[in-house]
């Protein structure tokens, strides 16, 4: 995990190897009754072939896939207004959704700070990785039939709005 941490405070995309090492050990809760959210994974063809095959071994279908859709100056926008708390880990937003004092905490009155990943130049490089490794899993999970887009814009609320009305007319599909 040390070693994944310090890929992402760079803003990097942690190698596969490590990426899939971290899945292997919790793949026991694939297993839910209700079923599983993976966020952030697969982010590489290579990553969702893997799962592919461990879900097929596993006998667990996967039923959806959400690609949420947000411009990127829009995504620059928000990662580069977050901070985050240093005791509690609360997350605020300069202009969305600012602490009362600013630059402390409203639970614990800590100091809030800007993350590593979260920086303009980690964004970008961010970005550039998610274009050139990520992207083309929109079309690998399109032809498998269970892509769901959502358009990210707007408030928590209504993407959350979204997204269940992007899930809830899915039929069940038993293929991966």
């Amino acid at each position: 995990m040390r070693q994944a941490i310090g890929y992402m405070q760079r803003g990097e995309l942690v190698p596969d190897s490590t990426v899939w090492e971290l899945v292997c050990e919790r793949k026991a809760c694939l297993h839910c009754n209700a079923g599983f959210i993976l966020d952030g994974f697969p982010r590489t063809i290579w990553q969702a072939q893997c799962l592919k095959r461990l879900l097929e071994e596993e006998g667990i279908p996967l039923t959806a896939v959400i690609n949420y859709e947000l411009p990127a100056s829009e995504i620059v926008a928000r990662l580069g207004g977050r901070r985050t708390c240093e005791k509690c880990k609360a997350v605020y937003h300069v202009t969305e959704q600012p602490p009362h004092v600013a630059g402390a905490c409203d639970r614990c009155g800590s100091n809030l700070f800007q993350r590593e990943d979260d920086r303009l130049e980690s964004v970008q490089v961010r970005l550039q990785a998610y274009e050139r490794s990520t992207a083309p899993l929109i079309e690998f999970y399109y032809h498998l039939g269970v892509l769901v887009r959502v358009a990210a814009t707007g408030s928590p609320d209504q993407i959350c709005k979204r997204t269940f009305a992007g899930l809830n007319p899915r039929p069940a599909q038993n293929h991966v």
